[in-house]
């Protein structure tokens, strides 16, 4: 059963504000690419088609705390942590390590619920996490999801 996956890349130049820091919301879409690698990881998706239609996973919450800058070139490690597994939706928390360095650089939260839209309505409503993809989730030990002061440099 997985809690965790861990990503590394490279910061690139689109990735950073005019003072050469990676822009805020960028964040948002390493956590997401982070989440995407680990279902693949699993053998799923998470845009696929249903007998019922088009399932997917639509966030209800998402956060993110800041505690040093990335730049371009920086190589980042986002080490995913499945956070809590429910019935229907599913929480992660990333830590984001500069790759060598020990100190937090940001740590984030997503929460997603699995979703279907329906074929002949268009209405969006959840639906059970399938049970393949939940046999192979578990939370991670909470000594892992405790929030920890960011070491200093």
């Amino acid at each position: 059963m997985e809690f965790e996956f861990k990503l590394r890349r490279r910061i690139e130049f689109a990735e950073t504000d005019m003072a050469g820091i990676v822009h805020f919301s960028n964040f948002f879409r390493m956590m997401e690419v982070t989440e995407h690698a680990f279902l693949r990881s699993l053998g799923f998706t998470v845009h696929g088609e249903g007998e019922g239609g088009t399932t997917g996973w639509p966030r209800v919450s998402v956060s993110c705390d800041y505690f040093r800058p990335l730049r371009f070139e920086d190589e980042v490690e986002i080490h995913l942590l499945v956070s809590e597994v429910r019935n229907r939706s599913l929480r992660y928390q990333f830590v984001f390590r500069k790759v060598g360095e020990e100190a937090e650089v940001a740590r984030g939260a997503v929460a997603a619920v699995c979703a279907t839209v329906d074929k002949a309505t268009g209405k969006l409503g959840p639906v059970p996490i399938p049970e393949a993809l939940r046999a192979k989730l578990v939370a991670a030990p909470v000594h892992l999801l405790e929030s920890r002061p960011p070491v200093t440099a």
